[in-house]
């Protein structure tokens, strides 16, 4: 879900699975039907009904999107209801948390970082505990949060791994 140039899909598919690139972008599209012609790469927005249009998947991976999105509870139910029961969602999207926002205004990065003036830049800023209420209000489980890129309190971006919970949990039947 936002495969961008096709780079991933395609090591993906080298590592024998099945799959399929979205993107809305129609010129990310465009250079990953070029670069990876065998492919299937599909001009579709997260907030579409993807599973209408896809089917269902065991695995999606969204990297590096969540944080460009005006509606990210809109995205993560689309991407709920395109994975099978079980399935696994992994997301991606730069890390923000307190020591990390601390040393960015103290050092006068500030401006730069959380900078208006980037056209289609990124509109929200997560941490571990706001990309988790996300994905857990989406009824989905969140398994594993890794931060990478430098040390953990100052990480680049989070590895976001978490589970579709099964239908009769999802419905709200979770007990107490």
């Amino acid at each position: 879900i936002g495969c961008g140039n096709g780079s991933l899909t395609a090591r993906l598919h080298d590592l024998g699975w099945s799959v399929v690139g979205i993107d809305p972008s129609e010129q990310g599209i465009a250079q990953a039907q070029k670069r990876h012609p065998a492919l299937d790469f599909r001009q579709i927005s997260a907030y579409e009904d993807l599973r209408a249009r896809l089917g269902t998947f065991p695995v999606a991976i969204s990297l590096e999107v969540v944080e460009h999105l005006y509606a990210p509870r809109d995205y993560v139910a689309r991407a709920f209801e395109v994975l099978d029961d079980g399935g696994i969602l992994i997301v991606s999207t730069p890390y923000h948390g307190y020591w990390k926002n601390l040393l960015l205004a103290l050092s006068g990065r500030l401006d730069r970082h959380f900078t208006a003036l980037w056209d289609h830049g990124h509109i929200k800023f997560w941490s571990v505990a706001t990309i988790s209420r996300l994905l857990e209000e989406g009824d989905f489980h969140v398994d594993r949060v890794m931060r990478v890129g430098r040390i953990p309190a100052l990480a680049k971006s989070m590895l976001v791994m978490a589970s579709k919970r099964p239908r009769s949990v999802a419905n709200g039947h979770r007990g107490s």
